[in-house]
């Protein structure tokens, strides 16, 4: 191998990498960072859609569905809660039965009242007899913080809006963080799956965690949008590392 030849390679894979490791280095603001095998905290106080101040750990007995919001979200927040809405009439499971689910505001001014209104919209697909086991919490900042910190629940406030991801999170009766599921639409499979692994206590990473990295959500376009330098950094340092590899192992020529 010719020593300009390896001396080309080398300069692309340093660079590469020093680049991916500037990227790396850059503190997330907004993100999901999953915290498996971590245990919620129960006792933090909430108000409910009854303005009724309640303890977490009152709401998870058995396998529970996560999902955080804030009520005047222009962009995922309804989607998520649609598609949450329609999942659980679809899987195999009984709502109150084989799991619960909670949906938490992460702002702080949200208020009972419009806990309440959005229950009523967004549970179209529950009887009377399993509405009450989707309850909608709002509190103050302390304890929305802390239950945000400890699932790796990262928002931003941008003016009177939220930057944030969007997912949802099983815990199992003991509050053991089991699975993360992302987007805003979720098939009964994946659900019904990640609640029996919650019964269990048994903690499965997502392979779509890769959605995370490779897009980033625009709050102005509400909608997602392709990270293409840290994609392409990626990419880069991917072949750079097989040229190197080929070349290193390739038999000189006599």
């Amino acid at each position: 191998m010719k020593f300009s030849h390896l001396y080309f390679v080398l300069i692309c894979f340093l660079a590469s990498t020093g680049f991916s490791q500037t990227l790396a280095s850059k503190p997330a603001e907004v993100g999901l960072f999953e915290h498996l095998d971590d245990t919620i905290p129960l006792d933090l106080m909430f108000l409910n859609e009854k303005n009724e101040l309640v303890k977490l750990g009152d709401y998870i007995h058995k396998p529970t569905v996560l999902s955080f919001v804030y009520f005047d979200c222009p962009g995922l927040c309804n989607p998520l809660l649609d598609g949450l809405n329609e999942v659980v009439g679809k899987v195999d499971m009984q709502l109150g039965v084989d799991y619960d689910v909670v949906t938490i505001s992460f702002n702080p001014g949200d208020s009972p009242a419009k806990a309440a209104e959005k229950k009523r919209n967004f549970s179209t697909h529950l009887t009377d007899a399993n509405r009450q086991y989707w309850n909608y919490l709002v509190g103050d900042s302390a304890n929305v913080n802390q239950i945000l910190n400890s699932v790796g629940f990262k928002v931003k406030k941008v003016g009177v809006d939220y930057l944030h991801p969007s997912a949802i999170i099983l815990v199992s009766p003991e509050g053991k963080i089991t699975r993360y599921l992302y987007g805003t639409y979720f098939l009964p499979f994946d659900l019904k799956m990640a609640v029996s692994e919650a019964s269990q206590g048994i903690s499965r990473p997502t392979i779509n965690k890769v959605l995370d990295y490779c897009f980033s959500y625009d709050p102005q376009g509400q909608k997602y949008k392709l990270q293409i330098t840290k994609v392409s950094a990626t990419i880069i340092l991917f072949f750079a590392l097989i040229l190197f590899m080929f070349l290193l192992i390739k038999p000189k020529k006599r």
